[in-house]
C-alpha cells in the first residue's frame, strides 16, 4: 500500500483497535461492528493462535477496511500476515531484519519505539511513522512531545494506556497520526458476542474524538445597516458586543451577519472539530458531500476549513479547525 495513503487513511480513523481474537469464527462479525461504528481499521495482533486466519476473513469481507497484524515478532509471522491480507504490520519494539522484510515485501511497518535512539533506528530503516509504546507508561504525551522534538519528520501511533478520556489530548499533538487502544474491543465483549455493545463503543469513541462543537451561526443580511440592526438587536437581547469586519457584522462571537455576500439560502453554520480532514472521512462514510473547492489548509498542508456540498434547511455548513 502507498505511505501516504496508508497514513491519510490511519489520520482518517484516527482510532486503531487492537483486537485479540481467540475465537476466529468471530472475525467477520466483530469487523461488521467495527465498521458500523466507524472504525474501519483494525490490529489483529498475534498474541493469539490464527491471527492470520482472522486477518483473512476480515478483509474478504471488507475489502475496503485497513486491517493489519501486531505483535509481528518474526519473518515468518510477517509472511503469514501478507499472505492472509494485512495491510500493515506493526510490532511492540524494533527488530530490523523484520521491518526490512516487510518493507521489501511493499507493505507498511510501524516498529515499536520509545526513546531518541530507536527513533534514530527506524529513520535508519527508511520509516517515517512508528508506534509509540507502551505510551503511557513510557511518559505519554509530555514524553512524545519532548523525544520527538528533535526528528520533525517522524510522525507517531501511541498505544498502551491511550482510552476515551485522553485521546483526544494524544490526537491533538500534530505529529500524531493515530492511537491504538482495546477500550473498544473489551474482551468480555468480544467472548460474549456482543457486537451491538461493541458498536455502540466505537461510536461514542468516534463522536468523543470529533468532538463537534457549534462555533456560530452566520445570517444573510440585506445590507450593512441591515446587518448592523441585526446584531444590536441581539446585543441588547443577551448582552454581546457588536463587532464590526469588513464582510460581516458580529455579535459576540455567535451570529455573524454578513454584509452583502449571501452564503447559503439563509445563512451559514461554522462547526469545529479538532481535525478537519479527518472530520470529512468520518463524515464521508456517512455518505456527506464536501466542496473541497472550499477547503483551505495551513503552511503544513493541513486542512483547516471546508464546506459541505449540499445546504440542511437553507443554512450552508462548513467545518473549521479548533484554536
Amino acid at each position: 500500500m502507498d505511505n501516504k495513503k496508508f497514513l491519510d487513511q490511519l489520520e482518517g480513523t484516527g482510532i486503531v483497535p487492537v483486537i485479540k481474537l481467540e475465537n476466529t469464527d468471530d472475525a467477520v462479525a466483530l469487523a461488521k461492528a467495527l465498521y458500523d461504528g466507524g472504525i474501519r481499521c483494525a490490529e489483529v495482533t498475534f498474541r493469539a493462535a490464527g491471527a492470520d486466519k482472522v486477518i483473512k476473513a476480515m478483509t474478504d469481507a471488507y475489502p475496503d477496511m485497513l486491517v493489519g497484524a501486531g505483535t509481528v515478532l518474526t519473518v515468518d509471522q510477517c509472511d503469514k500476515a501478507i499472505e492472509a491480507g494485512a495491510k500493515f504490520c506493526v510490532a511492540p519494539g524494533l527488530n530490523p531484519t523484520v521491518v526490512k522484510h516487510c518493507l521489501d515485501k511493499g507493505v507498511p511497518f510501524a516498529p515499536g519505539v520509545a526513546n531518541g535512539s530507536q527513533i534514530e533506528q527506524a529513520l535508519e530503516l527508511g520509516l517515517d511513522f512508528v508506534k509509540f509504546f507502551p505510551a503511557e507508561q513510557a511518559g505519554g504525551l509530555p514524553y512524545i512531545k519532548a523525544v520527538s522534538a528533535p526528528y520533525s519528520m517522524m510522525k507517531f501511533m501511541p498505544t498502551g494506556g491511550v482510552n476515551e478520556n485522553n485521546l483526544n489530548s494524544y490526537l491533538g499533538f500534530k505529529k500524531i497520526v493515530c492511537c491504538g487502544g482495546s477500550w473498544i474491543v473489551p474482551d468480555k465483549l468480544v467472548k460474549a458476542q456482543k457486537w451491538d455493545e461493541i458498536t455502540a463503543l466505537c461510536k461514542s469513541a468516534v463522536n468523543k474524538m470529533l468532538d463537534f462543537q457549534l462555533v456560530h451561526v452566520g445570517i444573510n443580511a440585506e445590507n450593512e445597516a441591515d446587518a448592523s440592526a441585526i446584531t444590536a438587536k441581539f446585543g441588547e437581547l443577551f448582552g454581546w458586543d457588536q463587532k464590526v469586519g469588513n464582510s460581516a457584522i458580529f455579535a459576540g462571537t455567535y451570529v455573524e451577519c454578513k454584509k452583502a455576500e449571501k452564503i447559503g439560502t439563509h445563512g451559514h453554520i461554522a462547526v469545529a472539530t479538532g481535525n478537519v480532514k479527518r472530520a470529512v472521512y468520518q463524515l464521508e462514510q456517512k455518505g456527506v458531500k464536501f466542496d473541497m473547492s472550499t477547503a483551505t489548509y495551513d503552511d503544513d498542508g493541513r486542512m483547516k476549513f471546508v464546506y459541505l456540498a449540499d445546504e440542511i434547511g437553507g443554512f450552508k455548513v462548513h467545518l473549521v479547525e479548533k484554536k
